[in-house]
């Protein structure tokens, strides 16, 4: 696919993103929930290899190349990454109708505010260059909000724009994900200010140019409609949070023209002991369930 082709994927296809960016922090959680345990690997680059084979696994499996899927958020060594016959994983995707993306933040710094920012970039350019190379499509980048306090959220909301402006520049599409936490005691409150904030950024995003958000779902549903309309959105995406499937399907169909990208919630169920048609089954019907509840009207 070629970028207006990527465009029109993300813009109309009926399906959703997969978040398959675990990093550092999150890797052995996510592999312990794999069936995969600690003493299975030594070291960040046995970790990365279990994980590496993980999505693998996922990306080459019939039913992710179902057409359901229609994009998919990538680690930075899973793209560097190739699968068995050789080819890098954008190309993979590319040639089974999955628009690529790369999670390009570098974490986050301690709270503060009521929310945590990005921890600088100074890669970014490079970074961007090299997945432009391997016709990755966007980018992805988290921060998170804990509280209504409205000077922290628009520090973050602001942070969130200042580099998705860079990334627009570099020639690729950005994320911008400013998560609220469903912990959060104020959410609602943060949900409203986090709402006014991004509709203020979005003023500085040039006219013809787009961005994508992704978003905790809201506890009001369709709050986030303002967002979903916006002429400079090419589309709001639903990160999980913490729900289950089951939970996150249930608050993502009350959204219209919110569509998933979810990472836990997606593969809560899958096990590497599986054998391959297990596996495939398994992946099979949470794709099923997370592209019907995303299938909202606009």
């Amino acid at each position: 696919m070629n970028t207006q082709e990527m465009t029109d994927r993300i813009a109309n296809g009926e399906g959703f993103i997969a978040a398959l960016d675990q990093s550092g922090g999150s890797t052995p959680k996510a592999l312990k929930a794999y069936g995969v345990a600690d003493d299975a690997w030594s070291g960040d680059e046995e970790m990365f290899a279990e994980i590496h084979k993980m999505r693998c696994r996922i990306v080459t499996s019939p039913s992710f190349g179902g057409g359901k899927v229609i994009g998919a958020i990538l680690f930075e060594k899973t793209m560097e990454g190739c699968t068995d016959d050789g080819s890098p994983i954008p190309e993979l995707l590319s040639r089974r109708g999955i628009v690529p993306f790369l999670k390009v933040d570098n974490g986050m710094h301690d709270t503060e505010n009521g929310a945590q920012l990005m921890k600088d970039m100074p890669n970014l350019e490079a970074r961007c260059k090299r997945a432009k190379e391997l016709g990755v499509f966007g980018t992805k980048m988290r921060s998170v909000i804990h509280e209504a306090d409205g000077a922290g959220i628009k520090a973050n909301v602001a942070q969130q724009m200042d580099y998705g402006l860079q990334i627009l520049d570099y020639g690729l599409m950005p994320i911008l994900e400013p998560e609220v936490s469903l912990k959060s005691e104020s959410r609602p409150q943060a949900e409203a200010l986090l709402l006014t904030h991004m509709l203020d950024e979005l003023n500085r995003v040039p006219e013809g140019k787009r961005v994508m958000l992704k978003l905790t779902l809201p506890s009001e549903p369709n709050l986030y409609k303002q967002l979903v309309d916006h002429p400079k959105v090419l589309k709001v995406v639903a990160l999980s949070g913490g729900y289950s499937r089951e939970e996150a399907c249930r608050e993502l169909a009350k959204n219209d023209g919110m569509i998933a990208s979810f990472s836990r919630a997606l593969l809560e169920v899958l096990q590497a002991d599986m054998d391959d048609g297990e596996f495939d089954t398994a992946l099979g019907k949470a794709i099923d369930e997370i592209q019907a509840a995303s299938m909202q009207p606009a």
